[in-house]
């Protein structure tokens, strides 16, 4: 597996403000729309030399969320893989395919163009993380399943027994977090933005149309202009780390202070 995307799923009817908002945070621009039916489209680095690792894809039916394309220069081993680790095929195309997760998370892989060269942080935050939210019966499987799939990368437990971090080679510009829910319900995906200031970025993206939902300590939930959710979280966007005191990634001093959940209405989050 040689580089990662971050999709922002959202609703066709939505596309266009997706789009909009997703290229003025990340400071990229908008390829040209793409498939049958113009569902996909690419955030584009505009600095020189870096490439893309996010796009923006039209669904039908639901409200999106968020899914990992990994690709690599060998697209039947790596689906192999997953499916020898419990994935089941969704859909086969030519020369890619759609995943699920034994928790039933869609993923896809996709074939590696030469990707290299991470985008650089703009306005002090970078989108950089797809949190999966998962079930508590499906938890320990979907860890299992993503720290066997994604070799290389780190895998730990977070300061909580709900969070898992797998966290890729150095160059690589999308990492994973597992989160494990409070009830039993389907697993989902959004996105994650580290961020320098926190309260800077969330005032930038509000001017630009984000709405917010809750604040924390260490993190707080945005809707974007097309209804999705996701997070600004306290961490160093240069390396996605986060302060000791603050860290849901490696462990904690134990008096250092408890992380609450947002509850099941946003994201329920961590850091």
């Amino acid at each position: 597996m040689r580089w990662t995307y971050a999709f922002v799923d959202r609703p066709a009817e939505h596309f266009g403000r997706a789009l909009r908002f997703w290229a003025a945070v990340t400071d990229t621009r908008t390829s040209g729309r793409r498939g049958d039916r113009g569902e996909f489209a690419t955030l584009l680095p505009t600095g020189a030399g870096a490439d893309a690792c996010a796009k923006v894809q039209a669904v039908t039916g639901g409200e999106g969320g968020a899914h990992l394309d990994l690709a690599a220069d060998d697209v039947p081993g790596l689906v192999a893989a997953a499916l020898r680790l419990g994935a089941a095929t969704v859909a086969e195309h030519e020369g890619w395919a759609v995943l699920r997760s034994p928790a039933g998370q869609p993923f896809c892989v996709v074939p590696w163009h030469g990707e290299s060269v991470r985008p650089p942080v703009v306005h002090g935050s970078r989108l950089d993380q797809v949190c999966l939210d998962v079930p508590p019966s499906a938890h320990e499987a979907e860890v299992a399943f993503w720290s066997g799939l994604l070799d290389g990368w780190e895998t730990w437990p977070g300061s909580r027994p709900e969070f898992h971090v797998i966290e890729p080679p150095a160059g690589l510009p999308v990492r994973v977090l597992l989160q494990r829910l409070d009830e039993e319900r389907p697993a989902s995906a959004h996105l994650d933005l580290a961020c320098a200031d926190i309260g800077a970025t969330r005032a930038r993206h509000e001017h630009l149309g984000a709405a917010p939902v809750a604040d924390h300590p260490h993190w707080a939930v945005l809707r974007d202009p097309a209804g999705g959710l996701y997070c600004l979280t306290g961490r160093d966007p240069e390396t996605g780390g986060l302060p000791r005191a603050a860290s849901c990634d490696r462990p904690v001093a134990p008096s250092a202070p408890p992380l609450t959940s947002s509850g099941t209405s946003a994201p329920a989050h961590h850091c």
